[in-house]
């Protein structure tokens, strides 16, 4: 040989993004309220976005009318747990580590706090959440939901996540 390392021909695009796509998938499965809620995750590289798309029986105050507080809130939580979980995920799934095989116990919430800004309008939600601090045992993660302008959201959470140790098998 010449001396040059021969390298592994990289997988086509399309293969690498339904190999992520099917993790997703996997992973949101594994929380049956998310499917109850019709929330639905939007995948660009290693950022999500949650979507809650509008329904009626959403509405807490049918005379404003204005999404109910608790549907936001398990909104907020749902996204910062997936969004955590993907980051915890995402650098393994990224080493080639089959899906099934390495996919990570879910956190625990230790406390969630919602401040609620302005009323929901009825129609979609979108959320994403920025994973704060993430250590062995603890995560912080802050998210925030808007409609039609990020710049302005709804609400906004910050939550306290209790992370599996290593050795706890799925």
């Amino acid at each position: 040989m010449n001396g040059y390392v021969r390298r592994k021909t990289p997988e086509p695009v399309q293969v690498i993004k339904e190999r992520r796509d099917e993790a997703l998938k996997d992973l949101v499965a594994r929380v049956p309220y998310i499917g109850y809620m019709g929330i639905d995750f939007d995948r660009r590289g290693d950022e999500l976005t949650a979507l809650l798309p509008y329904r009626e029986d959403l509405i807490g105050n049918p005379m404003l009318p204005a999404l109910h507080g608790g549907a936001l809130s398990a909104f907020l939580e749902v996204t910062a747990l997936i969004t955590l979980s993907w980051s915890v995920f995402w650098p393994k799934l990224e080493d080639g580590d089959k899906i099934n095989s390495s996919m990570p116990r879910l956190p625990r919430t230790i406390d969630f706090t919602v401040d609620f800004l302005r009323s929901g309008l009825p129609r979609d939600a979108y959320a994403r959440a920025q994973v704060v601090r993430s250590g062995r045992r603890y995560a912080s993660v802050s998210v925030s939901a808007w409609q039609d302008n990020h710049s302005r959201p709804i609400v906004q959470a910050n939550g306290h996540f209790l992370m599996p140790a290593p050795s706890e098998a799925q």
